[in-house]
């Protein structure tokens, strides 16, 4: 009996003959490449974020030499979770990623989320016993969107770390803010104030370790706010995850 694995690389190649996968930043195809939907000269253009990195919104340093403590991707923000944690840097091949999973529904590309995460060994103590929390939508944009991308983010997270973490939904958007894309630090800061609270009859484990999960870091507005009601509830540890920072 041919086992679930090796069917499941069987169907995957004889759905490549009939729809070859296209890369989600040139269009080409994808052939020899350690993703599924990122070409190979593609791949070598995502800059994953290894150590070292800010403590504050996980921004990797691209060079060897450390620069100081105030990292200017946060500089003005004063974080109240604990530490940033990010996968990839949001421009060129990061930004096609991740505007792939949010405007396209990109499903698809939670192969490649999994690929990234292994990538990234160090992530791995941070995940350990952890709590993942996933950025809510307001119902309004989720009528619209269809989906919660933070939430299928979490739910790969916990694919792969699976016997570590659990997903629970301790946060509701009670405003509907609009996109923040085309507002500066300043208007996104003002627009995201207030706008989440705890869900009802939730009542947090004061011993667990939380973890924020979102697309997108940033100014780290959307992630501080959510940060802020798990303090505010009584959470000690707050962490924050997410797919790209730019």
């Amino acid at each position: 009996m041919i086992n679930t694995a090796i069917w499941l690389s069987r169907l995957d190649a004889f759905l490549d003959i009939f729809f070859p996968r296209s890369c989600v930043e040139c269009s080409g195809s994808v052939e020899a490449s350690p993703y599924q939907y990122i070409c190979r000269t593609c791949s070598f253009k995502l800059t994953l974020a290894y150590p070292p990195s800010c403590n504050t919104c996980g921004y990797p340093y691209i060079t060897d030499c450390v620069i100081g403590k105030d990292c200017p991707h946060c500089a003005e923000l004063s974080p109240s979770f604990d530490r940033g944690n990010t996968l990839l840097i949001a421009k060129e091949v990061g930004r096609s990623v991740i505007h792939s999973l949010k405007y396209r529904q990109g499903l698809f590309l939670i192969k490649d989320l999994k690929i990234i995460l292994k990538k990234l060994p160090h992530l791995e103590a941070l995940i350990q016993g952890s709590t993942l929390v996933p950025v809510p939508l307001h119902p309004t944009k989720l009528r619209e969107r269809g989906f919660n991308q933070s939430k299928s983010f979490a739910k790969v997270v916990h694919g792969v770390f699976k016997d570590a973490t659990t997903i629970e939904e301790l946060l509701i958007r009670k405003t509907y803010t609009g996109t923040q894309t085309k507002l500066n630090r300043k208007k996104r800061i003002q627009n995201i104030q207030g706008a989440f609270e705890l869900a009802p009859q939730i009542k947090l484990d004061l011993n667990k370790k939380y973890i924020l999960l979102d697309d997108v870091f940033t100014t780290g507005a959307t992630l501080n706010e959510c940060a802020k009601v798990l303090k505010n509830a009584g959470a000690r540890s707050v962490e924050i995850l997410s797919i790209g920072h730019g």
